[in-house]
């Protein structure tokens, strides 16, 4: 006897009340009545949210939002709502009691017979304390977050430049320097604008994005004779210390481009990041030039590059180790990746 052919399919009723006593929290809202408001909420929710379908029902889904909650995903919500798309977001809702948690928010819109919109459902899931950590959506509000710090960051040093400008010689050279610094600035932002991350919410391949800068700030140079080696191993830390770090080295290697090599044809810069340790990174830059000056210091707190350098230094609470002589100069920056 052929099994399949005594297999009989739940009658509608019984499956949604299956599904409506089941560990899934759902929700049903009637976009028919003025705001769209809650109509029906099952157990499931209740448990999740804390409260009762007394209280929600009638009610606006907004009322679970508290005021952390992204605005970016509430406005992700509504569209979907406005053009009857099927939306998935991790957001922040509010129990009954208070407490914060993240959301999984499946929304989808239902439809009568007749094709016309009828409810829209929202299935949830209150993520535990590792899925919150790598949700998508954090993802991208620390990138977000990474890149209104950055933003920052270069707004403050273009005006310190802006500030030398007016003090300072503003010949062709000197026009030509303070435009070099300012687009490689800009440039470290546009690096971390464009990467995305990868596994592990709000962190970063240190060891790429460094990368990616050194060679990008020495093709901004253009001398076709200065040549930059990388030996970069692989590492990982929080964003914002990378764009910190990033900051650092474009100074360094501009100030090297810049000085380095006067009256020369060729030079090499080498550029080297090492994992010392699982909470330490070592960033040398070396270049063969000529040295500095016996009555140079570097970083000097009277120059914008040097304010910058030290500035930094002292915020990553890094060591910098600074060693030059008739061979080149080298650069150690010494970095603690957790505080």
């Amino acid at each position: 006897m052929d099994i399949e052919n005594k297999i009989e399919g739940l009658p509608d009723t019984e499956a949604f009340r299956i599904l409506a006593g089941s560990s899934i929290s759902m929700v049903l809202t009637d976009p028919s009545l003025q705001d769209n408001p809650i109509v029906y909420v099952n157990p499931a929710f209740e448990r999740v949210t804390g409260y009762a379908a007394s209280a929600a029902v009638g009610r606006n889904c907004r009322f679970l939002q508290g005021k952390s909650t992204d605005p970016d995903d509430v406005e992700r919500i509504r569209k979907a709502i406005r053009e009857e798309q099927e939306t998935t977001v991790d957001i922040e809702n509010v129990r009954a009691d208070g407490t914060a948690f993240l959301n999984r928010l499946l929304l989808t819109p239902i439809y009568d017979v007749d094709g016309s919109l009828r409810f829209f459902l929202g299935i949830q899931k209150a993520l535990s304390d590792h899925e919150a950590r790598n949700s998508v959506n954090v993802n991208l509000r620390a990138m977000r977050e990474l890149k209104h710090r950055v933003k920052n960051h270069l707004a403050m040093i273009v005006s310190m430049v802006r500030l030398q400008a007016r003090d300072k010689d503003t010949g062709p050279e000197s026009v030509r320097t303070l435009a070099r610094r300012v687009e490689s600035l800009q440039l470290l932002y546009e690096e971390m604008s464009g990467y995305e991350g990868d596994s592990g919410a709000g962190t970063v391949a240190l060891g790429t994005y460094i990368s990616r800068l050194a060679n990008t700030t020495a093709h901004l140079d253009g001398r076709p004779g200065i040549r930059v080696n990388l030996d970069i191993s692989d590492a990982r830390c929080e964003a914002e210390l990378a764009a910190k770090i990033g900051l650092i080295l474009s100074e360094v290697m501009n100030n090297a481009l810049q000085h380095a090599f006067v009256g020369r044809d060729e030079g090499l810069l080498d550029v080297r990041l090492d994992d010392l340790d699982r909470d330490k990174v070592l960033i040398r830059i070396a270049d063969n030039g000529i040295g500095m000056a016996d009555t140079s210091r570097w970083p000097d707190p009277e120059s914008v590059g040097g304010r910058v350098v030290l500035g930094l230094v002292n915020d990553l609470e890094a060591d910098l180790d600074v060693d030059s002589g008739p061979g080149g100069t080298t650069v150690n920056l010494t970095v603690p990746t957790r505080h």
